[in-house]
């Protein structure tokens, strides 16, 4: 039969199986298509596989075409070995964007976007990280698969699996960061610890689990900044998750107000307040006076919300309505700094003690008073008088401490001059 053939025969073949390729990939994408067209989410995703699927079968249709008008060896087999090589690769990439479609599929009959998302992110967060294994492993067996195409590497297998356990050893200690981030995130994934659009505290921060790798999680902050935290953070430090078992979540309000405060009037505005809006899930809805110290009088709202970022913004209207409220009706209410001034206490008074003067001056002193004289010598108790106290005796006292006169100084002068 290879007689009959002309040297066109081999690029006619591979025409019409490259055609047929396309044809058969755009028939088994219809059927499917037909087959699941109450499923309006696969007409997105089934493009992804569009491509791979047509590359696949114009290859496998290629080599057929070539096995059946050429001859082996030459550039037969340079060809044969290169159209291999496609084949496993275009197969590695059909075999990843099928599994993005079943990803797709199962994850469009759980939706998120419902109070109750739990089981909707469980999920979510297990195809995620198993379809990135899976995709792993596809990479690792594709690139395997094309090594050992090569007869040299063939030769070598032998040697290297001889050899495993000692590499494996070598590896594992050499990676053993990353093998750890690794299992810490399977760990993650399915052990149901965190999901992705988890509300979490993380670092003093406040965010949602925005993605979950094999290495590491990524926490979109409440800013729209991004924590990216390795995956043993979430396995080794203890940090919050709101929506662990639900959604819904309470929080408080709280006010310092003066002691004249209206706390009937509060709880009647507050009930207003809370009727009137749908961010309240009704399960909770209290005042109260946790504290009265300091001068002012703790007043606590604790209200509930189907979840937090309802709950955040359920707080802010509260503050925002009882603030008004106190202000405009009762601004009585609104702290005050009190202050009382003390009197001073009473001083004892001292008794006025007359001024000293000579014994003559103090006999002979006189005053007058309702037009006739007063002798104002002093008489003092001789049990009351002091030492210098400026009585009569006190004075008589004070001359023996005078010291000695001039003329004694004169006299020791004299003397010492004499000697001298």
């Amino acid at each position: 039969m290879q007689e009959f053939l002309t040297p066109a025969m081999p690029f006619l073949a591979m025409t019409l199986a490259v055609a047929a390729g396309l044809v058969l990939s755009w028939l088994i994408r219809k059927t499917v298509l037909r087959l699941n067209r109450r499923r309006p989410e696969l007409q997105s995703t089934s493009r992804v596989a569009r491509l791979p699927l047509r590359l696949a079968l114009c290859l496998i249709g290629v080599r057929i075409a070539l096995a059946l008008t050429t001859d082996d060896g030459g550039w037969r087999s340079a060809v044969d070995h290169l159209l291999l090589i496609a084949l496993m690769g275009s197969l590695a990439w059909l075999a990843v964007a099928v599994l993005l479609i079943v990803e797709a599929l199962v994850l469009s009959r759980y939706s998120v976007d419902v109070a109750d998302n739990r089981r909707a992110r469980r999920l979510r967060t297990q195809m995620i990280l198993a379809r990135r294994i899976a995709v792993a492993l596809i990479v690792v067996l594709a690139v395997g698969s094309v090594m050992l195409t090569f007869p040299a590497i063939q030769a070598l297998g032998a040697g290297l699996l001889a050899s495993a356990g000692v590499i494996s050893i070598v590896a594992g200690l050499a990676a053993q960061t990353s093998l750890v981030n690794v299992f810490a995130g399977m760990q993650l994934a399915f052990t149901d610890a965190i999901r992705v659009d988890d509300v979490v505290v993380v670092q003093k921060e406040w965010g949602r689990i925005e993605e979950i790798t094999l290495t590491y999680v990524v926490v979109h902050i409440w800013d729209d900044r991004r924590l990216i935290l390795p995956s043993t953070y979430f396995t080794t430090t203890p940090f919050e998750n709101w929506t662990r078992r639900q959604s819904e979540v309470m929080g408080t309000v709280e006010f310092d107000l003066d002691w004249r405060a209206p706390i009937e009037d509060m709880r009647a505005e507050l009930r207003t307040v809370l009727d009137g809006t749908a961010l309240w899930d009704e399960r909770v809805g209290i005042l109260q006076i946790t504290d009265a110290t300091g001068g002012y009088v703790r007043v606590r709202i604790l209200v509930s919300a189907a979840d937090s970022a309802a709950l955040f913004d359920l707080r802010c209207l509260i503050r925002e309505a009882m603030v008004t409220f106190l202000q405009q009706g009762h601004p009585e209410s609104l702290p005050h700094m009190r202050w009382e001034p003390v009197q001073p206490a009473p001083s004892r008074a001292m008794p006025r003690q007359p001024a000293v003067e000579s014994s003559e001056s103090v006999e002979s002193s006189e005053t007058v008073e309702s037009g006739r004289p007063v002798h104002a010598r002093q008489q003092s108790d001789p049990q009351d008088s002091q030492l210098f106290t400026g009585s009569v005796e006190a004075i008589e006292r004070s001359r023996a401490f005078t010291g000695p006169g001039e003329e004694v100084f004169e006299d020791r002068d004299k003397t010492l001059s004499a000697r001298s």
